[in-house]
């Protein structure tokens, strides 16, 4: 099948003078999880990961995607003729590179490249076209998969538009936009285009079920000093979802309008987000007007910035995460306790254990999804970093080990989420090079939590000290140490984070990060501990304070640390008494919501150490 595919798309190649077409994992929104209407890389290669870019030659095709995805990949495009390209290797050439040097001086010469416009940033698609040309390749703007993806094709989702209360929302649509109008009058602009799900979400109090694990739905918005126009399918319009748009005076077309009404708009100055808005919507744009491209775009940093009432809610949502949590973590142990764990109860899988703890967070209030996919990974399954495991494959939970189980919810309240590295089996046998694993990667955790900082700090000026204790023992790892956290809204948010890359925006009093440190070792364990924290300003600075504004962290999630991996010889007194502080605040905060065998349970797991 997908050599049929690739050779109807030389065929439209061969018609149209091109010589290569790039087909990203991308969609027009710039979404983390998309629809399956917009999974065009999957459909010309049959590699079905998230993350990954086609590229066709009338020669040859290929997919690069990085070492998460190798093995899935190779699996995947077995007979296909798509050769795999691991972008993590140092010698592997990036796609330009690549193309340069694959052009043939033929009937090639001076070559055409295509993508569909739709499927990039403004900003991506501008760096690739520069790099191209570079190369002696032409850049063209042309769609040349939806002409082929005729059967079969998913439609784009359907879910209905509804309201986000502002009981939980905390500011009123008339006040964002103002706001954004602010932001406008500011850069002297008349008009913004917002693309990202999210931030449409944000703005308008609207939300809706058409992407996997984040409460968005599929529509444009543009701004304008007068008036604000969504974009949207009507079939994702009922009464009410038409009467709250009415009320809250937004001007709704259809979902395909936007081209036709961005060319026809008459604005002076619009600005967009290179970083988010796609290529199309930019070329659509009325060529008398100038285009401002402002990245993170105003919108994105006053989402961003969590009011009291997200915040207030955040921590609603971190309590019903915590009952879930220690009703897992105590069904966990249970079932693997004496000699009954040698029979069919100890029959468990990475899957069933994601399961069951779905099945325990959907039972708190005001639930609607888990917000990413469930990573429970066992014992060398812990050590890949994005791990996702499947029916087919996933490891079978069996003797000792170290579990890494890394989870979130979505609740009306708010957005979670959390890792917990646990040992599972006797804690007399956990060997001594885990707990000097766990405990430093547990260090470099509690010294960002506690981290105080000048007003103006960057994420990246704070990256060292979850990674100091590691660093000193010749280890780290390679992922960020924080992401933004949305409101109800998606996991991964900015634009701040706390990564060694040098990030430009300073963290701000509002703002959700994750702090998560990890190790991995390849083929044994993987530790990560996680909790999400938001920046306030800084109490009781003490009599030596200079007089500036400093920050600090207030840590939001609620969860017993395993206290029997920790190596206490290593840890000082004021980790110590940090690590006891925290658990009497779980302990009182969660004990009451407990049935009393299982707050007995968080007892014993919260004692002072």
């Amino acid at each position: 099948m997908i050599t049929e595919r690739l050779a109807a798309l030389r065929a439209l190649m061969q018609e149209k003078g091109i010589w290569a077409c790039i087909v990203p994992g991308t969609d027009p929104h710039a979404s983390e999880y998309m629809a399956s209407h917009w999974t065009e890389m999957s459909w010309i290669t049959g590699f079905l990961g998230e993350t990954g870019t086609a590229v066709v030659t009338m020669e040859q095709a290929l997919l690069w995607t990085d070492s998460r995805y190798y093995l899935q990949a190779e699996a995947e495009l077995q007979g296909t003729t798509v050769e795999l390209m691991r972008e993590s290797d140092i010698d592997c050439p990036s796609i330009p590179e690549w193309l340069s040097k694959a052009i043939g001086n033929g009937q090639w010469a001076k070559s055409k490249v295509a993508v569909n416009p739709e499927m990039y940033s403004v900003n991506g698609y501008r760096e690739l076209k520069a790099t191209l040309e570079e190369g002696g390749l032409e850049l063209v703007s042309i769609d040349l998969i939806s002409p082929l993806w005729t059967e079969d094709r998913p439609a784009i989702p359907t879910s209905l538009l509804y309201e986000y209360e502002e009981k939980y929302a905390g500011e009123s649509v008339e006040s964002k936009l103002q706001r954004v109008r602010n932001a406008l009058t500011e850069k002297h602009c008349e008009a913004i285009v917002v693309s990202a799900l999210d931030e449409i979400g944000w703005l308008l109090n609207i939300r809706g079920k058409d992407v996997d694990y984040t409460p968005c739905l599929i529509s444009y918005v543009v701004v304008e000093m007068d008036k604000c126009t969504i974009f949207v399918a009507p079939n994702k319009l009922d009464d009410a979802a038409r009467a709250y748009l009415q009320r809250i005076n937004v001007c709704v077309q259809d979902y395909d309008q936007v081209f036709d009404y961005l060319k026809d708009i008459h604005a002076s100055a619009i600005m967009y987000d290179g970083s988010k808005v796609n290529e199309a919507l930019y070329e659509a744009i009325n060529p008398a007007a100038n285009k401002v491209n402002v990245s993170p775009s105003p919108v994105l940093k006053m989402q961003s910035v969590k009011n009291e009432t997200e915040l207030a809610g955040e921590r609603i949502a971190m309590r019903k995460d915590a009952v879930a949590l220690t009703k897992f973590f105590y069904w966990l142990e249970n079932e693997f306790k004496g000699e009954e764990a040698k029979g069919e109860r100890r029959a468990h899988t990475e899957i069933t254990l994601a399961k069951k703890l779905g099945e325990l967070r959907a039972m708190g209030d005001n639930y609607t999804d888990d917000s990413f996919c469930t990573i429970a990974g066992w014992k060398g399954n812990g050590a890949i970093v994005h791990y996702h495991a499947t029916e087919e494959e996933c490891a079978k939970i069996e003797g000792e080990g170290v579990l890494l189980l890394d989870s979130g919810g979505q609740y009306l309240d708010g957005t979670t989420d959390i890792t917990r590295t646990i040992w599972v089996g006797n804690p007399a046998n956990i060997p001594a090079a885990v707990k000097r694993d766990y405990t430093a990667v547990l260090k470099g955790h509690i010294a960002l939590a506690c981290a105080r900082f000048p007003k103006g700090t960057r994420g990246n000026q704070l990256d060292v000290l979850a990674r100091q204790f590691l660093w000193a023992e010749g280890m780290t790892y390679g992922h960020g140490t924080g992401h933004g956290v949305g409101h109800f809204m998606g996991c991964h948010e900015g634009p701040q984070n706390i990564r060694t890359d040098n990030n430009p925006n300073p963290l701000q009093v509002g703002n959700i990060c994750s702090d998560e440190p990890g190790l991995y070792r390849a083929n044994e364990y993987g530790i990560r501990t996680e909790n999400l924290i938001a920046v306030r300003e800084c109490r009781d600075l003490g009599a030596h304070a200079t007089g500036e504004t400093f920050l600090e962290f207030e840590t939001l999630t609620l969860c017993y640390y395993d206290t029997n991996m920790i190596d206490l010889s290593r840890m000082s007194e004021q980790e110590i008494a940090w690590i006891n502080a925290y658990h009497e605040w779980v302990y009182a905060e969660i004990s009451p919501l407990l049935p009393e065998q299982e707050a007995q349970f968080l007892k014993e797991k919260c004692q002072a150490i």
